[in-house]
Formats: structure tokens, sequence, C-alpha cells
């Protein structure tokens, strides 16, 4: 993407804000790990999808008026010695490169500036970015300005970004398609290394070697999101990060595995038996997984509530599984689906979007089908991500291997 997509995206913003506000987002900064030591610094998302810049501490603050707008990206000053020991700081030069933002201060003067705008200019409306999941999280930059403008400024309304960005990055323009694409295409290659390199005895981490050298050679330095690879029992933890299980003969590899190319994320999952031959009881789950993701692909258009995706695939999937003699009843679905079927991807691998939505064209979200038969030690799920198309849908990672024939041809081709 270049400067035109996210001065694009400011742009279609502050036409959505109300006028005589003020719209300030934060880049963050790198929280502490211990000692003197930070965790590596990751950009506010909604900020990146703003500016495209990955410098913290920096600060977006436009007033927005009624036929005009004052935008200013408050970024670090210099300081050779900081610059020594952290890296170069983005000039303002870069920024105007990167976002299309010509007007830039450092980040000392942005309380001033915030003083100016409420107390001289008569800015009535504040709009902030607050994004907690959980109230329990930690404030940040956006909840503790809130409170220093309430207490300082009584007369001015906080109001909330979120609505308004979670609208814009719900569709994906084309060039974030093209991103989206190329991520699948690096993503597809790294899970087949995965699959060559395959064999009773291989170590989770050794899996995610394949998987990140691959990643690294396209220059993706960092996957779009902690990879999820396990083995066996291991399976059975959703969200798993350990990757010290070690592969017996027979037993399922799992991996949700995703790149990050021009910020966008894509989330894709395949599973394989680490010895590269289904057993008859694999191939019987893996099957009912792979029609019922063939069946949503089939029948995806515009126009149905998300929440129902959802639903569309547990009960396609029971059906499925019904028909193989595995799920009695309906209500029975729980104990081999534990989880949802359809999430956004995009800035972030679970993206933003507008709440009670239909599908639409220019969407893109994952359809993932997860089974977990604990009882027969086998657990896998079959993800791919499903852009809405004007009359239907696209399959963006129809490429990377997913019958049993096209997998077990990989792994015994080698």
């Amino acid at each position: 993407m270049n400067k035109e997509f996210y001065r694009e995206n400011r742009e279609t913003l502050y036409q959505s804000v109300e006028k005589n506000s003020l719209v300030i987002l934060f880049g963050g900064h790198a929280p502490k790990r211990s000692n003197d030591e930070n965790y590596e610094f990751y950009a506010n998302r909604n900020f990146l999808y703003l500016t495209n810049a990955e410098q913290e501490n920096t600060v977006l603050m436009t007033a927005v008026y009624e036929n005009d707008v004052e935008e200013y990206l408050y970024i670090l000053p210099p300081d050779d010695m900081a610059e020594r020991w952290t890296g170069r700081r983005l000039k303002p030069a870069e920024i105007e490169e990167l976002s299309g933002i010509t007007n830039t201060r450092y980040v000392d003067a942005f309380m001033d500036s915030l003083w100016t705008y409420l107390r001289v200019k008569g800015i009535t409306k504040v709009y902030l970015d607050f994004d907690k999941l959980d109230a329990k999280e930690p404030d940040t930059e956006s909840y503790r300005l809130a409170k220093y403008i309430q207490k300082e400024f009584p007369f001015v309304q906080i109001k909330n970004l979120q609505d308004y960005l979670r609208a814009q990055r719900t569709i994906k323009k084309p060039c974030e398609i093209e991103a989206l694409r190329k991520a699948e295409e690096i993503t597809g290659e790294a899970i087949v290394a995965m699959m060559k390199a395959s064999k009773p005895g291989m170590y989770e981490y050794q899996y995610k070697a394949e998987f990140d050298y691959v990643l690294a050679q396209h220059g993706v330095l960092m996957s779009g999101f902690p990879s999820i690879i396990s083995a066996g029992d291991n399976n059975f933890c959703i969200h798993y990060y350990d990757y010290r299980g070690q592969a017996k003969d027979g037993d399922m590899i799992l991996n949700d595995v995703g790149a990050r190319w021009n910020h966008e994320i894509n989330d894709v999952s395949r599973g394989w038996p680490c010895n590269g031959r289904f057993n008859e009881k694999q191939k019987l789950l893996y099957q009912c997984a792979y029609n019922t993701s063939e069946h949503m692909f089939q029948i995806l258009k515009p126009g149905i509530p998300m929440q129902e995706v959802d639903k569309m695939i547990r009960e396609y999937c029971y059906e499925q599984l019904h028909a193989a003699g595995v799920c009695e009843s309906y209500e029975e679905i729980g104990t081999y689906m534990w989880h949802g079927g359809a999430h956004h991807i995009g800035f972030d691998v679970h993206d933003v979007v507008s709440r009670n939505i239909e599908t639409a064209p220019g969407m893109v979200f994952c359809v993932d089908v997860g089974i977990y038969h604990e009882e027969w030690g086998i657990g896998f799920r079959l993800e791919d991500n499903c852009l809405i198309t004007e009359d239907g849908c696209e399959n963006l990672s129809a490429a990377i291997p997913r019958t049993i024939e096209e997998i077990e041809t990989i792994m015994n081709n080698r």
C-alpha cells in the first residue's frame, strides 16, 4: 500500500466525525518485559491503519473543522545517543513518504497543542480510540488522556472512534486484498515446507523452524500472529505455543499460522499425519471437515448475517459427523467442535469490524472447521480465508494443499 491508501483512510474518518472536534490516536509503546528490557514494539493497529508509522511514542492529532482540517503527527525528536542504542527515528520527510502527512511536530509539544485547541481555539469534542475488550485491562494512553481532559476541560465531550474505524476496516480495498494474496502465497509455501519435512519423531519447534525460515526468505521477519503448531495430544489445546512436543508415528500435526504482508495478516490452518498417511479414522474426520469447508465456499455470498455463518458451519459439520456415525445428535456437537468458525482478518488476525453485519463484497474472513475427537486422539482444523465477491465468494487460500490426496501426494513425493 502507498501513502494514498493511508491518506484516504484518514480522510474517510475525518468525514465521519462531528465538526469542531479533535481526532487523537496513539501509536503506543513497547511494554516492559523485565528489568531494563522491553518487549518488541507493536504499533496500535488503528493508528497504523491511518498513518503507516511504526514508531513508538507517536501521536496523530487532527482538528476537524467545517471546511478544513489541521493534521499533525507528533514524533520523537532526533537523539543521537538514543538512536545509537535503539535505532533511527522517523524524520519528517520519511513520515510524508509513508503516510502523506506533511505537518509534524515533536511529541514534547503535544500537550501544549492540546491545551491550545481546547482553551484557545474552542474545540468542544475529542475523539479517542477506546479499544478495551475487558475493563480489567490496564489503561492505555487514550484512557489516561480522557481522564485528564475530563478533569481539566469538563466542558469537552469525549467520544469513541471505535465504531467509525470498525466500519472502515470491515471492507477491504483492492490493495489490501492484493496484500492478502501475497500473504497467502508465502504462507502456502511455508506450510508445504512443513509437510515435506514432516516425519515421526520431529519436534514441534522443528516444524516452526521450517515455517519461520520460509517467511524470512521473503523478508517477513515476524509471523502474522504467534504460530500455533502442535502434535498429538497437544492439538487439544486450541491456542498452544509451547513447541516442545514430539510427533509420534501416526500423530496428527495441527498448525494455525499466517504471514504479514503490507500489514495485512492472513490465517490458515492445515492438519496432516506426521508420517504422511491418513489412517481410516483420520480420513473419516478430515473428510467431514473438508466437506463442510467446501459447502461453505459454495454458498457464501453477500447478504448473509455474519452471526449465522458460524451456525451454518456447525450445522453442516454436524450432518457430516452424524452421517459418519460419530455424532448422534446436534446437542453433542460441542463435544467435537470447540470454537467459532468465522472471524475477520486484516490489520489484526482477529480484525475489528462492525457489529451485527451482513456479508458484503470486500469482506475477508476465515472459514474455520475444527474437529477434536479426544477418544480417538485426533484433533485438527481446516481453516481458509474467504473473500466475499459481488455474487459469491473466493477461497484465497485454495492453492494451499487441503484435500487428503493433495497432502499425501506432497508428503510422499519429497
